[in-house]
């Protein structure tokens, strides 16, 4: 059920989008209002989200390691996986968030007949987990021109690159096959593993079913029903979004408003799902900070300052009750008074 309530959740939020824009003047509010609440809830919870994390107490140094670290001169340091300089958290940052590096390191355990654990590598989920990403980074850096006039050339030589084998007509956009793949593959992970299937809840599910839905409609527009897709409508609704000057020119599709309702639903989810990992691994201390405590020492800004108690003083504060109490105590008690 943690896989039905989701899919059903999406199957909802398409049929509300295709049966609502029938009704006239229903057209602005899921062309005009929702997308702008959508972007409003996107920007001020993604805003939210990283002033909370940046609050967030870190007082000790805490980074996930897994090399050598800076010691001996003469032992090697594994300057990527144990950093110990800013310049080295720069570089393993760079190569985290941009190759996926630590996922790279992926491997499964099996057992065999022996009993016999045995761990291998499984490069598999990098594989689809990268494609997706760039698929996705490439796409909406296409959607670009249709909010912009004139199109960027840096924007149009990504179409380009993006169509280059030019299959068929409309040309193929080469990031439509992968990141449709890519999410079926990572979907079918889910389903078929049994250990990920057991820890996978429906939050886990319901983005994948969301962006298939999304990245279905747009496909569909396309490449099998785009002669009724008006494209030029679209354009001048996109730029009237961007500039603040909203029309709608005429009937544009009602799977273009299903479509635009899908991606509405993903932003306004973004900032309050697992989603936000984009903007939380830079805010991760197991992942920018530098594995430099036997450096320096890392005290904890948000102890409370103490004020030093000697025994002196303390025994000076409680004598009387320590005597009442049969304590043995160093001055005013019933041996100095014998001594004396």
């Amino acid at each position: 059920m943690k896989y039905a309530f989701p899919l059903a959740a999406v199957v909802a939020l398409i049929l509300i989008a295709l049966i609502a824009v029938q009704i006239p003047g229903m057209q602005y509010l899921f062309g005009v209002i929702i997308p702008y609440l959508a972007v409003a809830v996107f920007v001020g919870g993604f805003i939210y989200r990283l002033c909370y994390w940046g609050k967030s107490p870190v007082p000790f140094n805490i980074p996930t390691t897994c090399g050598q670290e800076f010691s001996l001169p003469w032992i090697k340091q594994d300057k990527l996986e144990c950093p110990s300089t800013r310049l080295q958290v720069v570089a393993r940052m760079f190569l985290e968030i941009v190759l996926f590096r630590s996922l790279w390191r992926n491997t499964k355990a099996t057992m065999y007949e022996g009993p016999k654990l045995t761990y291998e590598s499984s490069k598999w989920l990098w594989l689809f987990g990268i494609v997706f990403h760039y698929s996705f980074l490439i796409i909406v850096l296409r959607h670009l021109r249709l909010f912009l006039e004139p199109v960027p050339s840096c924007v149009a030589l990504v179409e380009i690159l993006d169509s280059l084998l030019q299959v068929g007509a409309p040309l193929m956009y080469i990031t439509d096959a992968t990141i449709l793949l890519s999410l079926i593959m990572l979907l079918l992970r889910r389903l078929w593993n049994p250990y990920v299937r057991y820890i996978s809840l429906a939050n886990d599910y319901f983005p994948l079913f969301l962006i298939l839905a999304i990245v279905g409609t747009g496909i569909l527009m396309r490449y099998f029903i785009r002669s009724n897709v008006d494209i030029e409508a679209i354009k001048q609704l996109a730029i009237g979004l961007a500039t603040l000057h909203p029309t709608i020119v005429g009937p544009i599709s009602s799977l273009f408003y299903v479509h635009l309702f899908l991606v509405c639903t993903l932003l306004v989810y973004f900032p309050f799902s697992k989603l936000m990992h984009m903007g939380g691994v830079f805010l991760s201390p197991t992942r920018n900070l530098a594995n430099d405590s036997r450096m320096h020492r890392h005290i904890n800004p948000w102890n409370p300052p103490i004020k030093p108690h000697s025994y002196a003083s303390y025994e000076d504060e409680f004598r009387e009750d320590m005597i009442a109490q049969g304590i043995p105590v160093e001055q005013g008690g019933p041996q100095e008074a014998g001594a004396k």
